[in-house]
């Protein structure tokens, strides 16, 4: 079936941006994730991809396997009951993810925008026994690291969709605020 969804104008520039936008917004997260999993270097290995990209480097193979990768780290910590090593690595794993942005005006693809934001807010309050307070806190710093890019990329989109637990809510919330 084919997807009558209309297309949205998207540059490499915009895609650098939107990737570095979303690295900025995991990789504090990435302390909690390495606290809990020291010996698995997945997470950290897609948030160097998702950087290689924001820097110049060309969208890869290796960069979608080590996004894949980090979500396979993040559903292993959820498994085990560290649910917020899950969110950080899920987070880590959603920043390469970015670069891979689809120019379909679909709301689905703002979590391609914010859900490394929203992770790692997820992680942040789970990290502090799940206190929404801390999560708002680190939606806040996500708001002030979008530059006009990012903002102007969001708004192209329609808003974040229905659905996705806690991490849909801080999406929802964050999209909400920065348009």
């Amino acid at each position: 079936m084919a997807d009558d969804s209309p297309a949205i104008a998207l540059s490499k520039a915009e895609l650098r941006a939107v990737a570095a936008y979303a690295v900025a917004c995991a990789l504090p997260a990435l302390v909690i994730f390495e606290r809990e999993q020291p010996g698995d270097p997945r997470p950290r290995a897609a948030l160097d991809a998702a950087q290689g990209f924001a820097a110049g480097g060309e969208r890869t193979k290796a960069m979608r396997d080590s996004a894949w990768a980090a979500h396979r780290a993040a559903q292993e910590a959820r498994d085990t009951g560290q649910a917020a090593a899950s969110a950080a690595a899920r987070a880590a794993g959603s920043a390469v993810g970015a670069a891979f942005l689809h120019p379909l005006a679909k709301a689905t693809q703002v979590k391609h925008i914010l859900d490394s934001a929203a992770s790692a807010a997820l992680a942040f309050e789970l990290s502090a026994g799940g206190d929404p307070q801390v999560g708002a806190g680190h939606l806040e710093q996500a708001r002030d690291h979008a530059g006009p890019v990012v903002v102007d990329v969001l708004r192209r989109y329609p808003p974040a969709p229905p659905g996705g637990g806690r991490t849909g809510e801080l999406m929802r919330a964050l999209d909400s605020s920065l348009r």
